[in-house]
């Protein structure tokens, strides 16, 4: 599903960020994305959702080589991939509900056709009694389930995971691990970002360590 040969980039005229990057990553995996601060995690994930391409090297998804690829071919790719950012991200003025509607009502979705797959999401993920409350009113782990369910709701094949635990306590933080572990099961793959031992140490999924911009682990 993803293929990264001699991979690298920069920003501008800037000293690279990664350098030499080979790795490929199977369809239906989970693989936590680890390494210390400044390490390139972030930079790596921007390439996983083709919003950069790399300074040289390849990079196939779906296979396809996406640096040959224009960007209404990268726009439609990128519709098979969703994000979840630590800091959540929802809209203030919509409710639970409408947050996590929001990717099909951009893509022209009448309510009438999504409002049942909603549901059930929310319900899923613990929110089913929170859809009319707004971001304001829900707790930090709520509002990080509900940008789960934002990412998912559109059943996106890749699921890339920026530090998502990383403003909530251990006992949620492996609460939400545990459920993207089950989508996981579902047949998404899944890339997390984190840092946080305990984490990675309570889950036996295969690790992508960086270091310095450069690969120095992956299994």
């Amino acid at each position: 599903m993803i293929e990264f040969t001699d991979v690298g980039l920069r920003y501008g005229q800037g000293p690279e960020i990664l350098k030499d990057l080979n790795f490929h990553i199977e369809p239906g995996s989970f693989h936590f994305l680890t390494g210390p601060s400044g390490s390139g995690k972030t930079s790596l994930l921007k390439l996983l959702l083709l919003s950069l391409k790399p300074t040289r090297g390849r990079v196939k998804m779906f296979g396809k080589d996406v640096t040959d690829l224009n960007q209404d071919s990268l726009l439609q790719m990128r519709r098979h991939i969703g994000i979840v950012f630590q800091e959540f991200r929802l809209l203030d003025h919509l409710t639970t509900f409408e947050n996590v509607a929001l990717p099909l009502r951009v893509l022209g979705q009448p309510e009438s056709a999504y409002r049942d797959n909603v549901v059930e999401l929310l319900e899923w993920v613990g929110l089913g009694e929170r859809m009319g409350a707004h971001p304001a009113l829900l707790s930090g782990g709520e509002k990080q389930r509900a940008a789960i369910a934002r990412a998912v709701i559109g059943r996106p094949d890749i699921l890339l995971a920026d530090e998502p635990t990383g403003n909530v306590d251990p006992e949620l933080s492996l609460r939400l691990v545990t459920l993207f572990a089950e989508l996981n099961r579902l047949g998404t793959t899944i890339i997390l970002a984190t840092h946080e031992l305990p984490l990675l140490d309570s889950f036996s999924f295969p690790r992508i360590l960086l270091r310095d911009g450069e690969l120095v682990f992956h299994a």
